[in-house]
């Protein structure tokens, strides 16, 4: 039997699940097809830093709006998110470092945004007294902070299916193909046909977009993070590195999340992916070099998630640019959990009047940095 839908939306990341929320809230009869489970890649692995420090400058309104949301998040979802306002500060421990910072804060500044602020060393201190002793200063966002990317994920997945969306796990898509203002599309659940089509894939979201016929540089990634036993309680902000990568905070409970970039193996055909533990050995003494007293931690647990990166490190967010009725959401480059509110809005937006307030221009799939590695520029 074909079931119908208004808007069909493959993926059931946060993207995904947030589109699903905003458009049945609307009144917008919703599919959402997961292949696996609802947030079993990015979306339920990653960090959980709600930042709007150090965005790319395209990202920073996208951002803005996402952490106003944010500050609602409970109210919105009815669900407890774990959404904890730490501040998040970036550590500068040389004097080079810190007149990158300075030169960060004054295009924010000339840009018009005021949430990320200059602190010198004496303030530095008052908020990391464990930092070990000689940097120079930092940028911190002090309304920005940290959530449960599972329980968000799981939040919006909950809401979106309260509000009227039908959400379909262990459901792979393919066979994409419109006709007559009708997109019809073969799953393992049988065919399935929508008005409008939304793709959410995460790490596969190039391969919706190829089967749209606008294939995009995307690179699958695979990022780590360790977390250690209860410690005592030292650090309140999340804290970020400048000259190295760093990531890390910790939790009420005291145990400490470390992140920072560093990348272990994808592997997409399979969907899992594999941890190095040479490079976190080195976030490992970054992290140990910079906190001293983290050289008394001991990892319990350590793993990886499959994300995607864009050559310009920023996502797809926007129409299609060879189909009617087809919006993209991926390559979201290991920082698209905090933007997953706002992302919901801006697809639901498109979709319903097919424009959005918010400056997504940048984020259009047939950008040049978008193609320049598929062939098509």
């Amino acid at each position: 039997m074909t079931r119908a839908a208004d808007v069909l939306v493959i993926g059931g990341g946060i993207h995904g699940c947030s589109t699903a929320f905003q458009l049945a809230q609307r009144g917008a009869r919703v599919l959402l097809v997961e292949k696996n489970n609802v947030g079993r890649h990015a979306s339920g692995v990653n960090a959980g830093g709600v930042r709007r420090l150090l965005r790319d400058p395209a990202e920073i309104p996208l951002s803005v709006a996402s952490m106003r949301l944010w500050h609602g998040i409970a109210a919105l979802l009815g669900r407890d998110c774990g959404f904890t306002v730490s501040g998040q500060i970036a550590v500068a421990e040389t004097e080079a470092e810190m007149e990158h910072l300075r030169q960060r804060a004054a295009m924010v500044r000339g840009l018009g945004y005021d949430h990320e602020e200059l602190v010198g060393p004496n303030e530095l201190y008052d908020l990391l007294p464990a930092l070990a002793p000689g940097c120079a200063g930092g940028l911190i966002a002090r309304e920005d902070g940290f959530a449960s990317p599972y329980h968000a994920t799981m939040a919006f997945r909950h809401a979106a299916a309260e509000a009227g969306a039908v959400i379909l796990e262990g459901c792979r898509a393919g066979g994409l193909a419109r006709s007559a203002g009708v997109w019809r599309v073969q799953s393992s659940a049988g065919p399935i046909e929508a008005r409008a089509l939304v793709n959410c894939g995460g790490a596969w979201g190039g391969q919706v977009a190829a089967a749209l016929g606008e294939p995009v540089a995307l690179e699958p990634t695979a990022p780590m993070m360790m977390v250690t036993a209860p410690m005592p309680d030292f650090v309140k902000p999340v804290v970020i590195g400048v000259g190295r990568k760093l990531s890390f905070k910790q939790a009420a409970n005291g145990t400490v999340l470390i992140g920072g970039g560093h990348r272990g193996e994808p592997d997409t055909a399979a969907e899992t992916s594999t941890v190095d533990f040479r490079k976190l050995v080195t976030s490992a003494r970054t992290v140990s070099a910079l906190f001293p007293i983290m050289q008394q931690a001991r990892i319990v647990r350590c793993w990886s998630g499959i994300e995607s990166r864009m050559p310009d490190d920023i996502p797809v967010i926007g129409p299609s640019s060879t189909e009617a009725n087809a919006f993209h959401a991926f390559g979201f480059s290991s920082h698209g959990f905090q933007l997953g509110p706002i992302v919901g809005v801006i697809l639901a937006d498109l979709v319903e009047r097919g424009r959005t307030e918010l400056p997504i221009a940048p984020f259009a799939i047939d950008r040049p940095a978008a193609r320049a590695r598929a062939g098509g520029g």
